[in-house]
C-alpha cells in the first residue's frame, strides 16, 4: 500500500500538470480600435451578450504589449474581459471635421463692411 499514491497526491499532480500547460500556451491579446467617445467595452462573449465593462486608461503595460502597440501608446483596457483598445485616430467629432473641411484654406475671409453713422 505504500507504493500506490493516494487521491490527494493524484489531484495535486494533475493540478500541476494543468497549470504548466496553461503557462506554456501563448496568450492571444485582442486589440481593438476605440471609437470616438467610447467608454464601455463592446466585446461579445460566447453567448452573444455584451461585456459593457468600463474602459480604463492603461499606463504601465507589460513589455509584450509594448512590442505589439509601440512605446508610449494610448491604450485602454476593459475592466472585465481585459480586451485592449487603441486610441481612436479621429479625436474630434465628425461634424467639426467636416465644418473645418468645408471652410478650406482657399476661401477668402470676408470682412464686414464698416458702417458709417
Amino acid at each position: 500500500m505504500g507504493d500506490t499514491p493516494n487521491a490527494a497526491q493524484k489531484v495535486s499532480t494533475q493540478a500541476t500538470t494543468a497549470s504548466v500547460a496553461e503557462e506554456s500556451a501563448p496568450v492571444v491579446t485582442k486589440i481593438k480600435v476605440r471609437k470616438h467617445r467610447q467608454r464601455s467595452c463592446d466585446e461579445k462573449d460566447a453567448k452573444g451578450k455584451l461585456c459593457a465593462g468600463h474602459l480604463k486608461r492603461w499606463y504601465d503595460y507589460p513589455k509584450e504589449i509594448e512590442q505589439l502597440v509601440g512605446p508610449k501608446a494610448e491604450i485602454y483596457r476593459c475592466e472585465f474581459c481585459k480586451t485592449l483598445y487603441r486610441a481612436s485616430i479621429l479625436k474630434r467629432s465628425r461634424i467639426s471635421v467636416w465644418r473645418s473641411a468645408r471652410k478650406g484654406p482657399e476661401r477668402p475671409v470676408l470682412k464686414r463692411p464698416i458702417r458709417k453713422i
